[in-house]
């Protein structure tokens, strides 16, 4: 009788207790699991505010041309460096200030009415990438001209404030080497090499959402 007492007063205090130990823990202040910061970046340009000038050398004169972007989009993982997306010129915007010159570029070196766009697409960065600040690093990537793709690397300077960044970035272009026409002739030597000199603005977007 007495085991039979004891035991229905440890059931009585479990129903009892049971409930007021869920009320009180549940008033305890809660912490979720930490989650692992976004490393994601998005980088959008803005063609408007962005540029790609150029430079040809030759035995006579110096070139300088510009060309149009029409768009770009970025994703970048700050922790590894991965790098995705696309830059986009416009290879019929090419323009050096002579008619004559321009015509000749377009129809017999880039064929830009067949060849409209000149692509790069980055697949990794390398070197220390600051959310904030200014900050150096190479870009790796495939450059598609003339409806060829080719392996390059760009050390780009980039800094990021806000919701904008800004990109500058100065490298060579083996054009005839890569097998576009040679535009010179008897009389004018050019160089194998052009010279591009990229301006970069646009919007910022960090972090996604894992």
């Amino acid at each position: 009788m007495n085991w039979f007492r004891s035991r229905l007063v440890a059931v009585f205090y479990f129903l009892v207790a049971a409930p007021v130990a869920l009320v009180v823990l549940s008033a305890l202040p809660q912490h979720a699991a930490p989650q692992p910061p976004a490393t994601e970046i998005i980088l959008r340009i803005d063609p408007a505010q962005s540029k790609v000038h150029w430079t040809l050398e030759s035995t006579v004169h110096t070139v300088h041309g510009s060309f149009a972007f029409k768009r770009g989009n970025l994703q970048l993982d700050t922790s590894t460096g991965k790098t995705s997306g696309e830059i986009i010129a416009d290879a019929t915007s090419g323009n050096s200030g002579n008619d004559g010159r321009d015509r000749k570029m377009h129809k017999d070196v880039l064929e830009s009415g067949k060849y409209a766009e000149i692509i790069f697409r980055p697949d990794h960065v390398e070197g220390k990438i600051a959310l904030q600040g200014v900050f150096t690093v190479q870009v790796h990537g495939f450059l598609v001209l003339h409806g060829s793709e080719h392996e390059l690397s760009v050390p780009v300077q980039a800094e990021f404030e806000g919701d904008h960044w800004t990109g500058s970035a100065k490298f060579t272009v083996p054009f005839i080497n890569w097998g576009l026409k040679n535009p010179g002739n008897f009389f004018l030597k050019v160089n194998h090499s052009v010279e591009i000199d990229l301006e970069l603005k646009g919007s910022l977007q960090s972090p996604v959402a894992p």
